[in-house]
């Protein structure tokens, strides 16, 4: 998993990192709200901690949620129960006091990220409503009749159907679709095209532009 981790004290976003390397994540650290707020798409998870020098935290959450529903939890120095309610309102999935325990941090890491994610069906698909999705059969259904997909229109659909509450960028769908990571000039050009086709084509196959949700100026989002 992927985690920005905006942090105001250098030496101990320095040492969270390393500490959260050694459980699995990639871990990018910034010590200001600018380049968190610059850099924050792609990220599966942020943590935030909301006294940053140059911007407060409160608002860095703000808007970053104007346009994606990343997960965030936020870090404050204060535990008043003032604090902990303007940090939720902000738009925070989850607030820690400092000091705090990795331990502490991984489980409510895990517990947000179980809140995000979609209710898996009978163990292999994803529902919602009339539209199922047969991870393994690499099948879809809608009022249960077959949609026949290509093999890329069922990757673009089943990785939006799986983190419904995410805005994926096109860059990240060049990544995680394509594998095409970083694609830049040429090629970035057309596998856009070739994203922005698929979104239309997928949409027609669902008879309907609401599956698949366009947030203007960053990317998509599934619309179940």
């Amino acid at each position: 998993m992927h985690v920005l981790l905006a942090e105001s004290d250098r030496q101990s976003g320095d040492i969270l990192r390393q500490a959260m390397r050694r459980h699995g994540y990639e871990v990018e650290l910034t010590d200001s709200g600018t380049n968190a707020l610059k850099s924050y798409e792609g990220y599966d998870l942020i943590l935030l901690d909301l006294e940053l020098p140059d911007i407060d935290g409160l608002e860095v959450c703000r808007s970053i949620r104007q346009s994606s529903d990343v997960p965030i939890i936020a870090f404050t120095g204060h535990g008043t129960e003032l604090d902990r309610v303007l940090c939720l309102q902000a738009g925070c999935d989850d607030c820690m006091v400092k000091p705090y325990g990795l331990r502490e941090l991984l489980a409510r890491i895990e517990a947000v990220m179980r809140r995000v994610r979609p209710r898996p069906v009978e163990g292999r698909s994803i529902a919602y409503g009339p539209l199922q999705i047969d991870r393994d059969g690499r099948e879809v259904f809608l009022n249960e009749e077959p949609v026949k997909l290509t093999r890329k229109e069922f990757d673009l659909l089943h990785l939006l159907a799986s983190q419904p509450a995410r805005v994926f960028s096109r860059e990240q769908l060049m990544d995680k679709v394509w594998g095409a990571r970083g694609a830049r000039g040429t090629l970035g050009a057309k596998l856009t095209r070739t994203i922005d086709t698929h979104v239309s084509s997928l949409r027609g196959k669902l008879g309907s532009s609401e599956w698949i949700i366009t947030v203007r100026g960053v990317g998509f989002r599934f619309g179940g």
